[in-house]
């Protein structure tokens, strides 16, 4: 019996090298669950029909470990002038979506402070933004 036993493990236990140096070649890390969402766009159905809703659903139905909002450019007026939006950003808050905004942007548009009362955490982006670009996570623009 045990002699069965080891013929139909043969082929497990031969494959087992060849599965270790593939891993290895892969990094040996589990795929990143990080999702950086740019958010360029100045059209409030984008924001509100497909980036909004797919920001929150991530992070709420787990499908990311990290989902990040990145308010840039017109989206950052947008946002702004919206009340609606900008109770759509406190539920994304609310569900543990990152929102951040490029403060050089933020700047030209005079809406440093204006974002930062809405709980936006706004800064430098071009770093952070190519380190997501560069990294194993997914990023997505609307």
């Amino acid at each position: 019996m045990s002699r069965k036993i080891l013929l139909l493990l043969l082929p497990a236990l031969l494959a087992l090298p060849l599965l270790l140096s593939w891993t290895q070649q892969q990094g040996g890390a589990a795929p990143s669950k990080e999702l950086t969402l740019l958010w360029t766009s100045g059209d409030r159905d984008v924001a509100l029909n497909m980036g909004f809703m797919y920001a929150r659903a991530a992070k709420a139905m787990k499908w990311w470990d990290e989902v990040t909002l990145v308010v840039w450019g017109p989206s950052q007026k947008l946002l702004a002038e919206d009340p609606a939006l900008q109770a759509e950003i406190r539920k994304m808050k609310k569900a543990g979506v990152k929102v951040q905004a490029c403060i050089a942007c933020a700047s030209r548009y005079k809406l440093v402070k204006k974002l930062r009362s809405l709980g936006v955490e706004v800064k430098p982006m071009g770093l952070p933004l190519t380190r997501a670009l560069q990294g194993p996570g997914k990023v997505l623009s609307l």
